[in-house]
């Protein structure tokens, strides 16, 4: 039988309180105490996975290395951890009931009723402890998306009651977020909202071990002794979680706080060593005082809903922060190019990236910041879709192929240089479909990307359907224009490379995904450094 821990995080009063980033706070705490810690997140949302959900209701869509299509907190779990997730981190109620029917029509449950209670909850109970029971984790953090009482979350906090009952009570904790509002007419921090939120918990049949309560304003002692006595937790189990300018403070709030003390105690673990935060500590005092700032334009189809670009925002924090330079992002709809000159939007930026996309709308746009940074010479990342524009514009206002563009946009088009995959094109269904998960990548020996690599083939993450099409490589590529990288399996040209210019470099794959605090990407450190560059001219 497996000795693994395990860290529940429910959610109360709102959603959006930070669980996922209390969660891989918690870990890197436990990590720093040499303990091997994952985290896992359970979403009740009836979709398979988040692949097919809108980047405006959900944000980004955060690839694995073996292609998980999974939600965005797997994103902070690999940042703060530097440590890969898989497909089993991330689970939701459609992968749930899609596998409970699938063993019914196979004749699995011997005739018997499939109810709620015990077959959905026996499913989600094994995926709970899959990752704990491979032996590889002293500590599983589970993270239970949305908020208590709602009826989606109803099987996942009966399956923790469940959990904690079999596998007994110093073996299980129970972390609650919530909410202390502070109301400005009456000028005070309410606890009702987080009493109630608790009580509710408590009707499920769980008892809330710590509270992590995130506030505006610091809580007094008289307020930790309330919310202690009227939530049936010690009073040094009331963690307060205070707004703070950016989420790689918080690890050390909760340190402050004594969260992971709680915990342990509670769990009945002895550290193995005492906490080893240099390094974390190091990023964040050189995050702290930049010594200079340059400015990059994101330009993307969603650019109103920050989380639909957060890894890539984080990955420019990673690698700012590397150089101790303040990296202020401008976020710039593709559409409204279409409409302006790019001059008003683009003019003074010390970069730009191009974003990853689906879809015609805005593409024209994404075509003109491409046109008017190569001309300019403004360091340019082109991801993914951003690659495909950069080839598109090549091919037009270069290579005089007018009619260039990609089958996505233009089914009929009469250059197509970005075509559907091959293996893309008698696939019907649009989920978990897409080229996904790591595949390597030939670095071509002249280019600049070897250097900025440090080796000749990497592994990067993809998510597209769309791909290079080869039958224009000759027409297209030259002494400037070049394929920097490809895949040597598929000869899928994965990354070009402008070298008639400062820093021009566009990729099929998104690095993004690969970035931590630990390990800042080298492309975004690359591209940042070439900002910098360019702000000093």
């Amino acid at each position: 039988m497996s000795n693994t821990k395990y860290v529940f995080v429910t959610g109360g009063v709102t959603s959006s309180l930070g669980k996922g980033i209390v969660a891989a706070s918690l870990a890197k705490l436990l990590q720093s105490q040499e303990f091997s810690v994952t985290i896992q997140k359970f979403d009740p949302y009836l979709n398979v996975d988040p692949g097919t959900l809108n980047p405006y209701e959900h944000g980004e869509c955060f690839v694995t290395d073996d292609g998980a299509e999974t939600d965005l907190d797997l994103g902070h779990y690999e940042r703060f951890l530097n440590v890969a997730t898989t497909q089993a981190n991330n689970v939701t109620t459609g992968r749930v009931y899609q596998s409970v029917i699938e063993k019914e029509r196979r004749g699995e449950f011997l005739g018997k009723t499939v109810q709620v209670i015990p077959h959905i909850t026996n499913e989600i109970k094994e995926r709970m402890q899959l990752l704990g029971n491979s032996g590889d984790y002293d500590i599983v953090i589970t993270e239970i998306g949305g908020t208590v009482g709602d009826i989606e979350s109803l099987p996942y906090i009966e399956t923790v009651r469940q959990l904690i009952n079999e596998l007994g009570d110093e073996n299980c904790v129970v972390i609650h977020l919530t909410l202390i509002p502070y109301l400005a007419a009456a000028k005070e921090l309410k606890t009702k909202p987080t009493q109630h939120s608790v009580k509710t918990l408590m009707e499920s049949g769980i008892k809330a071990d710590v509270l992590v309560c995130r506030t505006e304003y610091e809580l007094t002692k008289d307020l930790r002794q309330k919310l202690a006595l009227f939530c049936n937790v010690k009073p040094e189990a009331v963690i307060q979680s205070i707004d703070v300018n950016t989420i790689y403070e918080v690890p050390i709030k909760m340190l402050d706080e004594g969260l992971d003390r709680v915990v342990l105690k509670k769990l009945q673990l002895t550290p193995k060593s005492i906490h080893d935060l240099s390094h974390w500590q190091s990023f964040l005092k050189k995050l702290k005082s930049p010594k200079t700032t340059v400015k990059i334009g994101l330009v993307g189809k969603y650019v109103e809903l920050q989380d639909s670009y957060k890894s890539i925002l984080e990955s420019l924090i990673h690698a700012g922060t590397l150089h101790q330079v303040a990296v202020e992002v401008e976020s710039i709809h593709s559409e409204h190019l279409e409409q302006n000159s790019p001059v008003q939007y683009l003019k003074g930026l010390n970069g730009v990236i191009v974003a990853p996309g689906f879809g015609e709308r805005g593409i024209e746009g994404k075509i003109r910041a491409v046109q008017y940074v190569r001309e300019n010479n403004i360091p340019f990342l082109g991801i993914c879709l951003g690659m495909q524009m950069a080839v598109i514009e090549y091919a037009r206002n270069v290579k005089g192929l007018k009619a260039a563009n990609s089958t996505e946009m233009d089914e009929n088009c009469q250059a197509p240089v970005i075509s559907l995959m091959e293996s893309q094109k008698d696939i019907e269904n649009k989920g978990g479909t897409m080229r996904l998960g790591a595949w390597n990548c030939n670095l071509e020996p002249s280019s600049k990307l070897v250097n900025i690599y440090g080796q000749s083939q990497i592994s990067e993450r993809h998510r597209h359907r769309y791909e290079f099409n080869n039958n224009y490589s000759q027409q297209l590529f030259d002494e400037q224009f070049k394929v920097a990288g490809y895949n040597p399996e598929t000869q899928l040209v994965e990354i070009v490379e402008n070298t008639d210019h400062p820093w021009f470099v566009g990729v099929q794959f998104h690095p993004e995904y690969k970035s931590t605090v630990a390990n800042p990407h080298p492309l975004f450190s690359a591209f940042v450094a070439a900002a910098f560059s360019h702000s000093q001219d």
